[in-house]
């Protein structure tokens, strides 16, 4: 669900607020707290948009817990709607921006809040600083009726997932994706076909996925980062990513594509 980023909160909508004790989430029923979080002892309170017809707040809790559940960043997306995976993202990742932007990088000085984005300056040099996005590319290669899956040795035992890896500094999306498989895994690939993103808060990273088809060379698993790879018939996978990350979305789009053909 899309959000609309206004200067400031509109007073006719409910709020929701994305809440944080170190590295835990609260979520009351499945969801994130509604209007019975607003008396709650809450620092930082900040703006964070509109998002699915509410004001979006992001808060570090202050003393007592309140009842519900307090979940790690990555098992509480696993466990909100769908539509909701979004407004964790951006709250998670403008409070790391909070976090780790306090000083300024070129002189030291303190840095000050911008009234009217996220971003932050630097009262002294001028230097101004906002949110850091990593566009990170994931890629599933099809040969016939078969797709290729590679495994770190970071995953759990048995998952395989999706070709991925960060865009370097002057590289366009298409050749990172290129270059990313044959460094990955030794295989040359047609032309890219982009499918989809996800904001993605680990730490701050903008998934984009793509498909294509088997170009050429042999399976070579890139030592240190790719434990195994192999071709999989569509019909016989492995064990993959569970939702809500977009490697399970983009594998099973790559396979309704195929099915298709």
């Amino acid at each position: 669900m899309p959000f609309v980023i206004p200067a400031a909160a509109d007073p006719a909508l409910p709020d929701r607020f994305c809440l944080f004790d170190d590295g835990a989430v609260l979520l009351i029923d499945g969801a994130l707290p509604g209007a019975e979080a607003a008396g709650w002892p809450v620092a930082g309170r900040r703006f964070l948009g509109v998002h699915a017809g509410a004001n979006l707040y992001l808060g570090e809790l202050v003393g007592a817990a309140p009842a519900g559940v307090w979940l790690p960043l990555r098992a509480a997306l696993t466990q909100l709607p769908a539509d909701d995976v979004p407004a964790l993202a951006r709250a998670a990742q403008i409070r790391r921006f909070q976090k780790t932007h306090r000083l300024c990088g070129a002189c030291g000085t303190p840095l000050a809040q911008h009234a009217h984005d996220q971003g932050r300056g630097c009262p002294s040099c001028g230097e101004v600083y906002y949110p850091r996005v990593s566009p990170a590319m994931m890629l599933t290669v099809t040969r016939g009726d078969e797709i290729l899956l590679a495994r770190s040795p970071h995953f759990q035992p048995g998952v395989y997932s999706a070709i991925a890896g960060f865009v370097e500094p002057g590289e366009t999306l298409e050749d990172c994706v290129r270059r990313e498989c044959f460094e990955e895994v030794g295989v040359y690939i047609g032309a890219p076909v982009y499918l989809g993103s996800q904001s993605w808060p680990f730490p701050h990273s903008l998934m984009l996925a793509f498909t294509a088809e088997y170009a050429g060379g042999e399976l070579t698993p890139q030592e240190g980062e790719i434990e195994d790879a192999r071709w999989f018939a569509r019909d016989a996978l492995p064990a993959t990513p569970n939702k809500p990350s977009i490697a399970h979305w983009l594998i099973e789009r790559t396979l309704a594509r195929m099915a298709a053909r």
